[in-house]
């Protein structure tokens, strides 16, 4: 098995994000494999700044290791509207339940705060991994240039109650 696609060999914690993150975030977003090529531009100056992060309820993915903590991926949970606005997980982390673990807890905290769906605008790429954490396909996000050159799929997760 390869390390890309090995299970997750140590304890990850998913924890809310603090202003000292905002680099790291930053990093993970503009160094994201799946925006090279034609997708760069979109990310190229993006920043996850400790603004956002105090704004939206962001949670980081982290893993016990000897890098004291070495961050594996985040997600922002938007509530009104609501929405799943940013997930990423570190190129490689891939394949190992990290995306998996991250819309579980989204899941979670979508739920603790009364919401029973939300939307997410997918990046082309990521299509598939929102089909297979069980987001439902409801339409198309098109177009807005210069910003977004390309139409995206448009996905629901309904959240069911406990």
């Amino acid at each position: 098995m390869s390390s890309r696609t090995s299970p997750i060999s140590q304890p990850i914690t998913i924890r809310r994000a603090v202003a000292r993150d905002a680099k790291r975030l930053t990093r993970l977003v503009r160094g994201s494999g799946a925006y090279e090529g034609k997708y760069a531009a979109a990310v190229a100056g993006y920043r996850v700044g400790p603004d956002y992060i105090e704004a939206h309820r962001t949670f980081v993915a982290v893993a016990a290791d000897e890098h004291g903590g070495r961050v594996l991926g985040f997600y922002s949970l938007v509530l009104a509207p609501p929405e799943l606005d940013l997930l990423f997980v570190a190129d490689e982390a891939q394949g190992r339940g990290i995306g998996r673990l991250l819309v579980a807890h989204m899941q979670s905290e979508a739920r603790a705060a009364g919401l029973d769906r939300l939307k997410v605008v997918s990046h082309l790429p990521a299509e598939d991994f929102y089909h297979r954490v069980g987001a439902v396909r409801t339409g198309t996000a098109f177009a807005n240039p210069p910003a977004v050159p390309w139409d995206r799929p448009e996905f629901e997760f309904r959240i069911p109650s406990e």
